[in-house]
């Protein structure tokens, strides 16, 4: 199948009904860039097409590209991503780009599912209490970051500051990275994929590298995100992504060939 067919038969699988004005007024760019994004881009590594949806989702959020947001979360639903998951995403958001930048996705998540029938509230996902979640948030932060790193950046932060480290593992993690909906590994991958589209965050890539190594996702794994990001958030962010994960995960020295 050429490379324009495969696009076009992927976009009307996820966007089944859906006709673009764009595809009208800019006929060029648009095929140029659903060539891309819906054919080549999938192509290349091996994420399943539900980790795809999930990670340009974050993506978006940290993006501010609410409108795009709606399209794309339409498609993730259409191919199997659960209300409960795409829900997870917007709230994992929160500690990373705030609750002003995610407000309004998260206006627009409940808009596209009271529009399919969905109840909401969805069921709940918190596995803390107010009494536990600064305890289980730092053995969470621990068992991801590595407990040696999470007691190195305790003993290291100045009195004024200790709240933060504080806040960090009760909020960030006791509240969010505890959740149900999404797998640690997952929620690994969600991370590096909205810090690498907000942009400005590189030390905070650099050690979402390590953490998604001590979590299992490999080199090539991570890769393959940001590949999948390059047409949402452009090549400059992908590409500090890219170095983040070169510092962190460095490709495996070539052999010398013989001679």
């Amino acid at each position: 199948m050429a490379p324009n067919a495969r696009a076009r038969a992927a976009h009307a699988r996820m966007f089944p009904g859906h006709v673009s004005t764009l595809a009208e007024t800019d006929p060029e760019l648009i095929e140029t860039f659903d060539n891309f994004a819906f054919d080549e881009v999938p192509a290349q590594g091996s994420l399943d097409e539900r980790t795809r949806l999930i990670v340009t989702l974050g993506a978006l959020v940290a993006c501010q590209a609410v409108a795009e947001y709606r399209v794309m979360l339409g498609a993730a639903l259409t191919i199997g991503v659960t209300p409960v998951e795409a829900k997870e995403v917007v709230y994992h958001a929160v500690p990373y780009v705030g609750m002003a930048k995610v407000f309004d996705f998260l206006h627009a998540t409940n808009e596209v599912l009271a529009a399919r029938g969905v109840p909401l509230p969805l069921p709940g996902q918190s596995t803390t209490t107010p009494e536990a979640r600064a305890e289980k948030g730092y053995a969470t932060q621990g068992a991801i970051i590595g407990r040696e790193r999470l007691e190195g950046m305790y003993a290291a932060a100045p009195a004024e500051e200790m709240h933060i480290q504080r806040w960090l593992s009760a909020n960030c993690f006791g509240d969010t990275w505890t959740r149900g909906g999404l797998d640690v590994p997952l929620r690994e991958l969600l991370t590096l994929a909205i810090l690498a589209a907000h942009g400005g965050c590189d030390p905070q890539v650099r050690g979402h590298v390590a953490a998604n190594l001590n979590v299992g996702n490999d080199r090539a794994k991570m890769i393959d995100v940001v590949s999948q990001l390059v047409p949402w958030i452009g090549y400059p962010r992908a590409l500090n992504a890219l170095r983040a994960i070169d510092e962190g995960a460095p490709a495996p020295a070539k052999e010398r060939a013989d001679v």
